[in-house]
């Protein structure tokens, strides 16, 4: 058993020689400082774009599900066309009617629309129609005025919603509520301003092109405005993120049987819960990580062989005082553990340089503006990843030229010019 005091001497001398040849120790250790840092640093845009991506679904909602039309994969159009799959108004009923686990739900659809008001007309603006349950489930609140209510549904009454963008691009006055627009060329009633989107805030939207402008009318009001065959789909939110299960399988028995699907034949829906796809998110995003981590991780291994290189001349240059130790009584294995932890060392301070130099590149990666990585860090598990990783390189590819060491006959050392 060697003494603890053995490995803390053998540690320092392993530092004294790195000091002593800093060039070649860099270069030595340069494959391992680049591979380290490179995990690092994509682990870190790894980490930084997920938890961006994951924040803005989970201020979404994680207990959102949505319902649309979904053509068979590989199916021709001629078997299944628009008009066949897409969503029918009955259906939308069926669903609220008979799926317990949904609490509340709405119908999106979205219209092309040109707005008027006073002198000032806007082009190409995307109109949505919504139920009433929309202002909760996208927690999108009210400004001025009112939300939509059962009676304007119930009369497909000609009454809008509008935002901030639109009161400013038709210049009307701060309190537009009770004043009339002309959408498409029918009046519309003001009665109330919903807040912008937030920033970053994914919405379930229809037709919003490329302006900021926003209009919503009742649903049954846009559907008198569609052709007789419409696309919509259905924004759903379900009574816990745990029953996404359930409320999936209740909505597509609804759907099968509105749609008469006989057992084996394919949906022709699509039913998607948020936290689902959140969870799919986590699982690709940790499959890219250990992907990214595993092509970098190659540098790791040139490194371990550069490691093993000059550990080979290191053992060739001492080999008298290799000899010259096992003269005085060293042990096989105190000289084998003594090469080891020198490569060991050698490899954690390449590791430690490579962990500074990727929370560099992490830090730079916050300072890039619009490109969602302000949250680039590297996680700990990252860090004790890096030093296991170094450690192991150290051992794997020191063992050989320690092993070579431990081996010399004591009197040929000696003798070694």
């Amino acid at each position: 058993m060697l003494n603890p005091l053995f490995y803390l001497k053998t540690i320092l001398l392993a530092l004294e020689q790195i000091w002593m040849n800093k060039t070649r120790s860099f270069l030595t250790s340069l494959g391992i400082i680049i591979g380290v840092a490179s995990v690092c640093a994509v682990i870190a845009a790894l980490t930084g774009l997920k938890t961006t991506v994951l924040n803005e679904f989970e201020s979404f909602g994680a207990n959102k599900m949505f319902i649309l039309h979904d053509r068979p994969t590989g199916e021709p159009r001629s078997k299944y066309p628009f008009t066949k799959i897409c969503m029918k108004i009955p259906e939308l009923h069926a669903i609220a009617e008979h799926c317990p686990s949904i609490r509340q739900l709405t119908p999106i659809t979205g219209l092309g629309g040109n707005i008027e008001a006073g002198e000032e007309k806007i082009s190409s603006v995307g109109v949505s129609g919504i139920w009433p349950a929309w202002h909760e489930i996208e927690n999108r609140e009210l400004i001025l005025g009112r939300p939509f209510n059962k009676i304007d549904e119930d009369n497909a009454r000609q009454v809008c919603l509008i935002n901030d963008k639109a009161i400013e691009k038709l210049r009307l006055d701060k309190d537009p509520t009770n004043t009339n627009i002309l959408l498409n060329g029918r009046r519309f009633l003001i009665v109330g301003v919903v807040e912008d989107k937030k920033d970053g805030m994914i919405q379930a939207d229809f037709g919003a092109g490329g302006t900021e402008v926003e209009v919503f009318i009742p649903f049954a009001t846009a559907v008198k405005m569609q052709p007789p065959v419409f696309f919509f789909m259905i924004l759903a939110q379900i009574l816990d993120p745990e029953m996404s299960d359930e409320a999936e399988a209740e909505v597509r028995f609804v759907l099968r049987k509105m749609r008469k699907l006989e057992p084996g034949q394919p949906d022709t829906f699509q039913v998607m819960a948020l936290n689902q796809m959140i969870d799919q998110l986590k699982a690709l995003a940790a499959g890219i990580t250990a992907i990214a981590g595993g092509i970098v991780g190659i540098s790791l291994l040139v490194g371990g062989i550069g490691i093993m290189n000059i550990m080979l001349v290191s053992v060739s240059e001492r080999t008298r005082e290799i000899g010259l130790r096992k003269a005085v009584g060293a042990t096989p294995s105190a000289i084998l553990m003594q090469f080891l932890l020198e490569a060991i060392t050698l490899c954690l301070v390449g590791g430690f340089v490579g962990l500074a130099i990727g929370n560099a590149f992490a830090f730079g990666l916050t300072l890039i503006p619009d490109a969602g990585l302000d949250e680039a860090t590297v996680p700990l598990w990252a860090v004790l990843m890096s030093f296991a990783f170094s450690a192991t390189v150290g051992v794997v590819f020191g063992m050989f030229p320690a092993f070579k060491a431990s081996r010399l006959d004591p009197i040929e050392a000696l003798r070694h010019e």
